[in-house]
């Protein structure tokens, strides 16, 4: 085993660890994929370890891989941060944040601005998914930190901050659908553990109103566009409804829907310094959107 780390390989690594393929990690690299895939082959005999699995649908991280990237992570945070503190431009580096549909293009965009004004040398990498979803990517610190919704008033998981804002959930069709006139209620939800989906069909069985679920979609996009075919109706944050869609009011007889909070979680329960700054931001800004 070498008695130093390569940057420039950490990097890669970190890519990789947090892309899922080589094509996709060579990209955000700025390398062709035979180039990254040596660079990993160096790393593995610097490191004398075997860190990837190769699969037919990608490569997963081996134990020692997963170690490594805790390290990794650590070691390129500290590298950029020193480089940017030097050159007082603010803080540096790579991020890897999360984001449910629906919130992202509601606040994402205010958020991304001011952050790149205060750390302009700064990377953020952002995806897109359920909540249940970022916190598997939490877990094996794929994402640095994710913005999360839960029930408001539940007590905040571990790791988490408390909440910085609440949006109600709401039922949404196509302007001109009565709910009324459906039986069974066709829906159209999200994934089966998101709170959206839960909070449908347990009030709809409280009522011991008749529903299916007619189209099921982990997307946005996916869900509004069954809603304006006419063909389903679906719940949403309100901030998500886009403004062609209607938001049914409680006289068409469906049942109340629960209050989200929003907040952040942490990869490891504790954030780097860049993944702090974020979450100072993302705390002065999202309570005023």
């Amino acid at each position: 085993m070498s008695t130093s780390l390569d940057i420039d390989l950490l990097r890669s690594f970190a890519a990789v660890a947090q892309g899922g393929t080589l094509g996709a990690a060579a990209a955000r690299v700025g390398r062709t994929q035979s180039a990254l895939s040596m660079q990993m082959q160096r790393l593995e005999s610097t490191c004398g370890q075997t860190l990837l699995h190769r699969t037919g649908r990608g490569v997963r991280l081996t134990s020692q891989g997963e170690r490594l990237l805790v390290h990794a992570r650590r070691i390129l945070h500290q590298h950029d941060e020193a480089l940017a503190d030097l050159a007082g431009t603010g803080l540096a580096g790579a991020l890897a944040v999360g984001c449910p549909d629906d919130y992202a293009a509601a606040f994402l965009p205010h958020l991304l601005s001011g952050f790149a004004r205060l750390h302009p040398l700064a990377r953020v990498d952002v995806v897109c998914a359920s909540t249940p979803r970022l916190r598997e990517r939490l877990a094996t610190r794929a994402l640095d930190l994710a913005l999360v919704s839960a029930r408001w008033g539940d007590a905040p998981e571990p790791g988490m901050l408390p909440a910085l804002r609440r949006e109600p959930l709401v039922w949404v069709a196509s302007p001109g659908v009565d709910p009324r006139d459906w039986d069974p209620l066709p829906l159209a939800l999200s994934d089966p553990d998101v709170i959206d989906n839960r909070a449908a069909r347990e009030g709809l069985e409280a009522q011991g109103r008749r529903y299916r679920v007619a189209y099921a979609s982990g997307s946005l996009t996916g869900l509004t566009a069954v809603v304006r075919s006419g063909s389903a109706i679906a719940v949403l944050t309100r901030c998500a409804v886009p403004p062609d869609l209607q938001i049914l009011t409680p006289e068409v007889g469906l049942p109340e829907l629960p209050m989200l909070s929003i907040g952040i979680a942490f990869a490891g329960g504790k954030p780097t310094p860049l993944a702090g700054a974020f979450a100072e931001h993302v705390r002065d800004v999202l309570p005023t959107l």
